[in-house]
């Protein structure tokens, strides 16, 4: 009873609680139909009677899943209700409320940007390390890939890598660069791709996102953090469409592990309500911060949560990146060196 008071402050609102409930009756409910003979397993993880099994349904979350093909990107019939799919769940419900692109083949994305990256140094004055943080803008072809990406870059001041002193090196990067090529090369597969072209034509239901996530994979705690790392791989500098960008929330919402972080903020100190999961090898937690009035996407950060894997004070910020406007080009500069 006391875990189920933890988890009852989970829901925010009884409007939501509802919306729950009913989708849980909906299932139950469909599942009582006449189906043609299969193997079948359907699980409910509260071992209660109907009625005290809805009230907990709706305080903990209840997933029910058809069968048992220990396919990792096999979606829950009903997903469970924590804070995260909630948060999760708005974001997708209010992509149909922001201004839509159009970009077309021939033209560019445009990502304006603020990024913090940790820097390992190695030099005749020994080994240091140190977060660079820098603007970036880049303009990537819709129909085209990274390599005829171009990047303008101004880095920022620096900052002292947690527990370590900054070394003068990391002043002299201090300046603007660029225009220069994004990448010299890239070797990830066909289903890792970002560009728009691909972006726009991925599912845009949530069982069918959710198995792009996870191509590839095989089951267990390491594919749910593989596919959440990929979520955040099409949020950085990819442009989906709206229905895209809905289901790509719903499927997020479905994998293991995801929690909520009520209070972060992006490399640009926008702060938001963040999900996040956590990387048991890489001791950080990775989160996506959304705006807390609209629900739209603002950033990323990794945030240390064991000190001895991450080699970082517990509560140390890694990473971040604010992506603070993304636009429509006709073309995009010349780099330099032609």
């Amino acid at each position: 009873m006391t875990q189920l008071d933890r988890l009852r402050s989970e829901i925010p609102t009884p409007e939501l609680s509802g919306a729950a409930e009913r989708r849980l009756l909906a299932e139950i409910a469909t599942s009582s139909q006449p189906r043609p003979a299969r193997r079948q397993r359907r699980r409910v993880n509260l071992g209660l009677g109907l009625a005290s099994g809805l009230a907990a349904a709706v305080t903990m979350g209840v997933v029910i899943t058809n069968g048992d093909s220990g396919d990792p990107g096999q979606t829950p019939t009903v997903q469970p209700y924590s804070m995260a799919a909630v948060t999760l769940q708005r974001a997708a419900d209010n992509t149909s409320k922001q201004e839509e692109l159009h970009p077309k083949p021939g033209q560019f994305l445009v990502f304006e940007s603020q990024t913090m990256d940790p820097v390992d140094s190695n030099n005749e004055n020994g080994h240091s390390r140190f977060l660079s943080r820098s603007k970036r803008t880049v303009w990537l072809p819709v129909d085209g890939s990274s390599l005829d990406g171009v990047l303008f870059m101004e880095v920022l001041p620096p900052k002292p890598y947690p527990g370590w002193p900054l070394p003068p090196e990391a002043k002299q990067e201090v300046g603007t660069r660029g225009p220069d090529r994004l990448a010299d090369f890239d070797q990830r597969a066909e289903y890792l791709r970002t560009d728009y072209a691909y972006l726009s034509s991925l599912p845009t239901d949530t069982a069918g996102m959710r198995k792009h996530l996870y191509l590839e994979l095989e089951p267990g705690a390491r594919a749910d953090y593989e596919a959440w790392d990929r979520v955040g791989s099409m949020l950085a500098e990819g442009y989906l469409p709206a229905a895209q960008r809905a289901a790509l929330f719903r499927a997020a919402a479905t994998i293991p592990g995801v929690e909520t972080v009520k209070k972060s903020e992006d490399a640009a100190g926008r702060e938001g309500v963040a999900v996040a999961m956590v990387s048991t090898e890489a001791g950080e937690r990775q989160e996506y911060i959304f705006d807390l009035k609209t629900y739209q996407y603002l950033g990323q950060r990794t945030v240390v949560v064991d000190a001895d894997k991450a080699e970082a004070p517990v509560g140390s910020v890694l990473t971040a990146t604010a992506l603070l406007k993304v636009s429509v080009a006709d073309s995009a500069p010349v780099v330099n060196g032609g």
